[in-house]
């Protein structure tokens, strides 16, 4: 099983340079960090967490921009999102901005994406909360036909375009890989349907990891691979994990200035590798 950190990357937390050089030293496999555009000051979308937003919700830098930046320090770290809001972003221009990390990275990218929480951030991108299913859905296989096709055309209920043509195309063949976050049933569904890795949470009971599993080997999907996000350092748990076939973990990083970050750091690769650190 290989181990990452999941992260905020802030303008007041550890560069993205200096965090990919850090991890890959340490022998981490992947970073995956988060994606706000904008937190509206009048928001009525409770978060999950409970109480007040987190400062690092305000202050996230673009995902892709940040990931750039770590890729010029990094050789084999896996640079991936968890998650992309894709439902809000125009799906052109995405499809430039992975294929393009994709390429100048060496094929490095793990494109996570999800439907999203936060309905008055949506609804600042035009996107009607209720439809941003759908809307998912038709965007993702949209990206996947902008990178794998020359004259690339979708026409859908929620994105139509005629024949484009659209470089660089990805350096990873077919396309980087697509990890689905989530765990309800249209989650369940968009990543049978759509994904290449499933994306959940760590509050996800390794009973439901081991069902969706099954699930998706008689949906004829056993090649979907998991990234388990969030994951504790307990060691009881890891195994856990292992065993219900979880191919990746990742644990939270706080974002933090540079030098705490790396103490944090040091703390989680002590930790990592005791349970069997994986680099590749």
């Amino acid at each position: 099983m290989k181990f990452g950190v999941n992260t905020f990357v802030t303008d007041e937390s550890i560069r993205p340079d200096v965090l990919g050089r850090a991890l890959e030293e340490r022998g981490f496999e992947s970073l995956l960090i988060t994606e706000h555009s904008h937190i509206p000051v009048k928001r009525e979308t409770p978060w999950s967490g409970g109480g007040d937003l987190p400062r690092e919700y305000y202050r996230t830098y673009d995902p892709f921009v940040a990931l750039a930046v770590a890729s010029t320090t990094t050789t084999t770290l896996t640079l991936g999102t968890a998650v992309a809001l894709l439902a809000q972003r125009d799906v052109l221009q995405t499809a430039k901005e992975v294929a393009t990390l994709d390429v100048l990275s060496g094929g490095r990218v793990l494109l996570g994406v999800g439907a999203g929480w936060n309905r008055e951030e949506m609804r600042n991108h035009g996107v009607d909360p209720r439809r941003r299913g759908p809307l998912l859905d038709e965007k993702i296989a949209a990206l996947k036909v902008i990178w794998t096709d020359d004259e690339a055309e979708f026409h859908g209920e929620h994105v139509d375009f005629d024949p484009i043509f659209s470089w660089p195309k990805p350096v990873r063949r077919p396309h980087p890989p697509i990890a689905v976050g989530g765990e309800s049933p249209a989650a369940l569904t968009r990543l049978a349907r759509y994904g290449n890795e499933w994306m959940p949470r760590a509050k996800t009971p390794v009973a439901e990891l081991r069902r969706v599993t099954s699930w998706l080997a008689d949906q004829g999907r056993a090649d979907v691979r998991t990234t388990l996000c969030g994951a504790t350092t307990d060691a009881a748990t890891v195994t856990a994990y292992a065993e219900a076939g979880v191919d990746r973990v990742t644990f939270t990083l706080p974002p933090l200035p540079e030098a705490e970050t790396l103490r944090h750091l040091d703390e989680l690769a002590t930790r990592a590798e005791s349970f069997g650190l994986e680099t590749c």
